[in-house]
């Protein structure tokens, strides 16, 4: 089933990078999904994973680990570990994952979880994520798996020269997948393609 999830929904719809298009076939959806939820963990949609959060649909991981573009000596800082699936990913990529989630229970299972997969490269932290994890920057890739108004300055700070960072930005009826490359201090955006997340939690409201 996650060979054929990588090949159709993955594959199939563009991702060509084959180190990602590996890691996807090698990382165990169904273990990062509610229990009732198994039958459905190679389907190609989001899933609901308890506290109001949800797992990205597997093109969606697959999109943004390719933006990313992903180095084996890379430490890449992600802002929502949710159920640790994107971290899982990433670990099988690059050469250390730091992950902060703000939903204690969430923080608690993936936490648990990575650590019985395997994953020695993840460090996982509970905590406000859009302040970073300042001790361990700067780092050279940056991936975002909830959505803000805008890419945290926190963020942009802690990003190495030449660093990229991925992350949905926008209002919940209006978001774009935003790529980001620090240039001369400060950073050069491009969009991608249109996605809905869900919001950054503690994220302000936008009119206010």
């Amino acid at each position: 089933m996650r060979q054929k999830m990588v090949d159709s929904q993955i594959a199939g719809r563009g991702i060509k990078d084959p180190r990602v298009l590996e890691a996807l076939r090698k990382v165990p959806r169904h273990e990062f999904v509610l229990p009732a939820e198994k039958f459905l963990a190679y389907e190609d949609s989001p899933l609901p994973i308890g506290h109001g959060q949800t797992i990205s649909q597997p093109f969606i991981v697959g999109l943004m680990t390719e933006l990313l573009e992903p180095e084996p000596e890379d430490r890449v800082y992600e802002l929502g570990t949710g159920s640790g699936y994107q971290a899982a990913v990433l670990a099988e990529l690059v050469k250390d994952v730091y992950t902060v989630e703000i939903v204690e229970p969430l923080y608690r299972e993936a936490k648990a979880r990575l650590e019985r997969l395997g994953y020695r490269n993840v460090q996982v932290r509970y905590g406000d994520g859009s302040k970073g994890w300042p001790e361990e920057a700067p780092f050279d890739k940056m991936i975002v798996t909830a959505a803000g108004i805008k890419i945290p300055e926190a963020l942009i700070t802690q990003l190495k020269e030449g660093g990229r960072i991925v992350m949905p930005v926008g209002e919940p009826q209006e978001q774009v997948l935003v790529v980001g490359i620090k240039e001369n201090n400060a950073l050069k955006t491009f969009q991608s393609i249109p996605v809905r997340f869900v919001p950054l939690v503690g994220e302000p409201p936008p009119h206010l």
